[in-house]
């Protein structure tokens, strides 16, 4: 529960009346409510609502401007004063170089209760011993769930230390009387004229004692025969006095000894019960009746803890909801603590508590969501309701959800008899009752397949197939099946009376898939036999039309194969059976050309990269980063730019605003190094196409919080998460179904730092990409220099999954190639070879530290070794579904994780006054920003940030460029200290490579859902930043406001004119009032109706003015609009042009879609379209600037604009230096086995072959250059 949800519960918290049975709200989640059910109570009867009041000396808060110092333990004490419980709160951060909640992310802490170390005060019954007992101490014990913060929080409760008999001794009036008149019946002289004390004086007597103690250096002993402690006190009360440490002597009482010079916190027993009782008595004295404290001079009063309880829980402050403030319910909603809130949050802490509860108990999520749910329809909020539909088109369902899926086959959950052959033989007679129902019987079915876990249940709802498992699954088979059985299970498929034609595709397309993975000749001679019949090939292509032309076809299934280009063979099937049935000479023609496909010369042409499982968009993104020659160069020159982990630097730096961790640091060089091994791929590879390395693309996908918060979700909930999908689709970016099984290697999927916007602009301060704590110490370990290793191993020794030694810790997450060369004396190194360039010089592989010298190698000694060990299915699918996680993400978000960690992989050239570190790669992508609020006199403010991308939007309607960009840059109002200032950003630095994210997925509050706009943006080929620049010229300024003026006319004309074109039975409203003029002429000459002409001539009139209102709108926002293209078009504002160098392209909708990139070459004066494993020319750069008329249209989704004057020095596509040199004749060789550990877990054998590494008569493909190992390529490092 968030820190605020957890003060609230602890101050009904009563360990006192807490019996072995009863339920411990503190500790326990919360009982589950029913929808529109009554509210469950679970408190026990007759528990205190305590009102904490501070123990001043007995705590310490270490404040940092009102928040508690992470690098001190701080602790809060206090006591209740209606049932004297002592409270004692205590907060550690484990690491103090962590991020403490709250931060922009995490707003407030999320505690999680700690069983293993807490004590809970359990009573048997509810015996009066039992609760007066004094013995007893209750400990709760709780951690900071965010992964940044390390925060660990104990809550120590214990009683009275004035037990029951010892308040009846002071307070019992009967005892007090009895007391006091056998005093003066012993001395009637000496007591004449006193009266019995009050209950109140008598404690009043008691707490001066214990207060001089306290505080008087001079211990003064209290005469045994004093009056006033005769009548209060007397030898009755020996007993208290000697617990509290008074000592008889003789005939007086000395007082105890506590260390008077303490300060807080104290520490000694003797001060600690004194401040307890004294506190204690203060409460009794303020719980007398109002009569007797009138009536005594007593001077009392209590300092409430509210506010220290708030600070050192982290919520003094935080967002509130304002309808809160009047709320007058008595009972608080069940659904905020479940969702470890509380009911004056406002939504944006609703919503991070309901994220923070599902990180920590994904088994609940059903229910979490239903409570979400539960409270946007409480509140009515928009903001609540989209975040559930975006929550339900991720794949989550609530409860409510469930059970209806449930009760749609009429199955009751949990019910024993339940397997996955009955509820799908159940599905299968319920659509064969009801085929129209389909849709719906799918859905619900999917639904029980996820709550069951039981991926054969969701792979028959969606009868889809998209890789290999998932293919064997829908045909009923396994791993082991053989051929003629998948042949079998296709022909019983096809041959069932209900197949419909959406089956029947699946069915091949399934086989097809089988057939591609295992390479297996018989089902591609199947297949080939199967000809696909005419029905099924025009629904393949989703053409219900079939008497469109020859060219509508061939475009249905170029859009196609351009959204899945892995399913060519069934497409081309398909687009065969129609050729053929047509006898088309166009499309035979097509089919026999290889469908246009463009061959080149290896070294002439870019590389295409395969989609290894929806990865089309991390693809277009993995070849515009291989087209920045300067990125490039340094990724080839890596070791030259290589951050030392033990430079002092490292320590010093920040990276997105914030400290970098040392396992960040070797996670980010582990991905250049996979970059460089790609890019040297691409740079020499004979083939049209290379495939990138599984691990690579994880890393580029999935930032590390993803991968840790993916790794503690699997550890706490017992199992991996599932992936938020809708029909297997999952929201805001491609199709990401779950990957094909290849041998060496997939893809991951990333969680991308969140952006901070300011007027549009995007500042990617990679804050989710920081280093949460994780499962792994080590990449919260931050790097010092001045900490040696003994020590370092000391930290490593408290934590969990460690290796024993920082050269384990080291090597493991080191790549190969980083390791120090063997000895010259090893086996291995006694047989290496040389490599030669094509010059015949030696290679030196730039990835290896040292250079090897040559020897001569021995005859073989050992047996050839065995081969390596493959992974197994349950690795695959480990990696597999992170895999799928990642491939959610926006092509924006995925350039914040690489851009972040090549800034984590390289040394600074410098650090900025804040300590953030300027690098190349800073220096390539990244510009500056000013923000100008005025503050409430009137005077500008500035505040200066990085930017890494410009944001446009493209929401309400067609634009140009430069309109989109001036939503980014024009002034808006913003709220300062409660009055409306004017606020504009300006770029005070210019980037060599600019990147402009175009934003297209929004919200429909009506369908509640998310949507993609598609609207036309217009590009422009080169565009001048001059008018977006922070300038104090005059005439520029000028220019600027006139600007800004003449846009806020264009809003108001605009929404004029909106309001007089709404359609109206299909008119604007002057066509409407001329309509109607028209009507009452008619109706008056068939009807006497008096005030008929009267009206008809007033209808006619507003229908005049409308029309002269609407053509000089339009006049003037025409005037406006020319006026705002050629305010800056002059020369004098066209200095800094940029060139368009790349545009991300989508097609497809806000749940699924396909990416592909063009890409200019300046050199060549050419555009390529690049589309996963294809690359190939554009026939009209009209494909990309002009806007086309069809259902799917294929929008611009990112934009990289580069500056003019060093565009021939950043950009260069192609980049190939291919060269077929013969391998040296092979030589007796030696090989040694090696256990490698991979980085998902997977161990294996790795074949070290010595001598040369290739059989005679192969090939290598070396670059002019010299910087391809082919060891590298055929033996991968990781």
């Amino acid at each position: 529960k968030t820190a605020a949800r957890l003060l609230d519960d602890l101050n009904s918290y009563d360990p006192r009346r807490l019996s072995v049975t009863s339920f411990n709200h503190l500790t326990q989640l919360p009982f589950q409510h029913e929808r529109g059910g009554v509210p469950v109570i679970p408190f026990t009867k007759g528990r205190c609502q305590h009102k904490w009041n501070i123990k001043e000396n007995q705590g310490y808060l270490y404040l940092i401007i009102a928040r508690v110092d992470p690098k001190q333990v701080s602790t809060v004490a206090a006591f209740c004063e209606h049932c004297r419980c002592h409270l004692k709160i205590t907060i550690d951060f484990s690491d103090p170089r962590s991020s403490p909640c709250p931060t922009e992310e995490s707003l407030l802490h999320h505690f999680r209760h700690d069983p293993d170390t807490s004590r809970s005060h359990r009573i048997a019954g509810d015996s009066s011993m039992a609760l007066a007992s004094a013995d007893w101490e209750d400990l709760q014990c709780f951690h900071c769930s965010t992964i940044e913060c390390s925060a660990r929080l104990k809550i120590s409760i214990k009683p009275p230390r004035l037990g029951p008999q010892w308040v009846e001794l002071l307070t019992n009036k009967s005892l007090i009387r009895s007391r006091a008149q056998k005093v003066m019946a012993d001395s009637p002289e000496r007591f004449e004229g006193h009266a019995v004390p009050l209950p109140i004086d008598v404690l009043s007597y008691l707490t001066a004692y214990i207060s001089n103690a306290l505080r008087k250096e001079e211990r003064r002993s209290i005469p045994a025969h004093n009056k006033k402690f005769l009548l209060s006190l007397g030898d009755a009360c020996s007993d208290l006095l000697q617990f509290l440490g008074f000592v008889r002597e003789e005939e007086a009482w000395l007082p105890p000894a506590p260390d008077v010079s303490a300060t807080a916190p104290i520490s000694n027993p003797t001060n600690l019960l004194l401040e307890d009782v004294e506190k204690e008595l203060q409460v009794l004295m303020l719980q007398r009746p109002s009569e007797e404290k009138r009536a005594s001079k007593v001077q009392y009063g209590l300092n409430s803890a509210t506010r220290e309880l708030k600070r050192i829980f982290g919520a003094a402050e935080y967002m509130q909801n304002p309808s809160a403030r009047t709320s007058t319910a008595d009972i608080e909603h069940p659904c905020f603590p479940s969702l470890g809130a509380k009911y004056d949050f406002a939504n944006d802490l609703i919503l991070f508590s309901y994220n923070c509860q599902l990180m920590s108990d994904p088994e609940n999520t059903p229910y979490y969501l239903e409570c979400l749910d539960i409270l946007a329809e409480g509140r009515d909020s928009q903001d609540l309701k989209f975040a559930v539909a975006t929550e339900a088109s991720m794949g989550k369902a609530s409860r409510r959800d469930i059970r209806n899926a449930y009760k749609t086959f009429d199955l009751e959950i949990g019910s024993g008899f339940l397997n996955d052959d009955f509820i799908i033989g159940t599905f299968q007679s319920r659509i064969a009752d009801s085929p129209k129902q389909a849709p719906e019987l799918r859905q619900a079915l999917g639904l029980v397949g996820r709550d069951r876990s039981s991926q054969r249940i969701q792979v028959v709802a969606s009868n889809t197939v998209s890789n290999y498992q998932e293919a064997l699954l829908w045909l009923n088979g396994t791993a082991d099946t053989g051929d003629d059985w998948v042949i079998s299970m296709y022909n019983q498929k096809i041959a069932d009376p209900d197949c419909d034609e959406k089956t029947a595709n699946t069915a091949r397309h399934a086989v097809s898939l089988i057939a591609q993975y295992r390479q297996s000749n018989v089902l591609q001679e199947f297949l080939g036999e199967a000809a696909v019949d005419i029905n099924q090939a025009y629904n393949r292509l989703q053409i219900s039309d079939r008497t469109v032309d020859d060219q509508t076809v061939l475009v249905a299934f170029k859009v196609f194969y351009e959204e899945a280009p892995s399913q060519v063979d069934d497409l081309r099937n398909a687009l065969k059976a129609i050729a053929a049935d047509r006898n088309s000479k166009m499309l035979l023609n097509f089919l026999e050309n290889r469908m246009d496909d463009e061959r080149h010369a290896p070294g002439e042409w870019p590389v295409g990269l395969a989609n290894i499982g929806n990865t089309c968009y991390l693809n277009s993104l993995l070849q515009f980063y291989f087209t920045v020659k300067p990125l490039r160069q340094l990724i080839h020159d890596f070791e030259e730019y290589k951050l030392d982990l033990d430079m002092e630097s490292s320590v010093k730096r920040t990276v997105g605003s914030r400290r970098v961790s040392r396992g960040e640091v070797q996670r980010a060089q582990k991905f250049v190094y996979g970059l460089q091994n790609l890019f040297e791929h691409m740079i020499v590879s004979s083939n049209a196409h290379v495939t990138p390395e599984l691990e690579l693309a994880r890393l580029t996908l999935l930032s590390q919080p993803a991968e840790l918060d993916l790794r503690r979700r699997s550890t706490v909930g017992g199992k991996r998460p599932s992936v938020g999908e809708i029909n297997g689709k999952p929201i805001l970016g491609p199709l990401p179904s779950p990957l094909p099984e290849v041998a060496t290697g997939g893809v991951n999927g990333t969680e991308i730092p969140t952006e901070n916007q300011t007027n549009g602009i995007s500042e990617k301060r990679n804050v989710d990409a920081s280093s949460d704590g994780t499962l792994l110490a080590d990449d919260t370990e931050m790097l010092d220099s001045n900490v040696d290793e003994s020590q370092q191993q000391k930290v490593f020794e408290d934590k969990e999954n460690l290796p024993p030694s920082k050269t384990a810790f080291e090597r493991q997450t080191t790549p190969d190639h980083s390791m120090q060369p063997l000895a010259e004396t090893s086996p291995s190194r006694t047989n290496e070879q040389p490599e030669l360039n094509g010059r015949g010089h030696q290679l030196q592989d730039p990835l290896s530290p040292k250079k090897v010298e040559e020897v001569v190698a021995p005859p073989p000694t050992r047996p050839p070794p065995f081969p390596p060990r493959p992974q197994t299915e349950e690795q695959k699918k480990a990696v597999m579904e992170e895999v799928q996680i990642g491939a959610q993400q926006d092509v924006t978000e995925v350039i914040a994780n690489v851009l972040f960690q090549l800034q984590c992989a390289i040394k600074p050239t410098s650090l900025d006054p804040s300590g953030e570190q300027i690098d190349l790669v800073k220096n390539m992508f990244f510009g500056k920003q000013k923000v100008y609020t005025p503050d409430t006199k009137g005077t500008p403010r500035s505040n200066e940030q990085f930017f890494s991308s410009l944001i446009v939007d493209v929401a309400s309607g067609r634009k140009d460029l430069y309109e989109a960009l001036h939503g980014a840059f024009d002034v808006q109002e913003v709220e300062v200290e409660g009055s409306q200032r004017p606020q504009y950003t300006t770029i005070s630095v210019l980037p060599p490579v600019l990147s402009i994210h175009v934003q297209r997925v929004q919200y429909d509050r009506v369908k509640e859902s998310a949507v993609k706009s598609e609207h036309f943006l217009e590009l422009k080929e080169t565009i001048y930043m001059d008018r977006y620049m922070d300038s104090e010229n005059a005439d520029f300024l000028r220019r600027r406001k006139e600007a800004w003026d003449w846009k806020q006319q264009l809003q108001r004309l605009e929404s004029r004119r909106q309001d007089l074109m709404k359609a109206q039975l299909g008119m604007d409203l002057p066509e409407l009032l001329a309509t109607t003029r028209e009507c009452l002429d008619r109706l008056g000459k068939d009807v006497e109706l008096g005030t008929t002409r009267d009206l008809a001539e007033e209808i006619e009139k507003a229908a005049l003015a409308s029309r002269d209102e609407l053509d000089s709108i339009n006049a003037s926002v025409e005037d406006l609009t020319s006026r705002l293209r050629a305010q800056f078009a002059t020369e004098e504002y066209q200095s800094l042009p940029y060139r368009l160098q790349s545009v991300f392209i989508h097609v497809g909708k806000a749940t699924h879609g396909h990416y592909w990139i063009y890409i200019r070459d300046f050199k060549n004066n050419v555009w390529r379209k690049y589309n996963d494993e294809t690359v190939s020319t554009i026939d009209s750069v009209s494909e990309i600037f002009d806007q086309h008329s069809n259902d799917r249209p294929a929008t611009p989704y990112f934009l990289v604009y580069v500056k003019d004057e060093v565009k021939d020095e950043f950009v260069e596509p192609l980049c190939r230096h291919v060269k077929e040199v013969p391998a040296p004749e092979a030589k007796p060789r030696d090989s040694v086995m090696e256990d490698v550990m991979e980085p998902n877990g997977v161990m294996y054998d790795n074949m070290a072959t010595e001598g040369g590494g290739e059989e005679q008569g192969t090939t290598h493909v070396v670059p002019d250059g010299g910087w391809f190992n082919p060891d590298r390529v055929q033996t991968r490092d990781w």
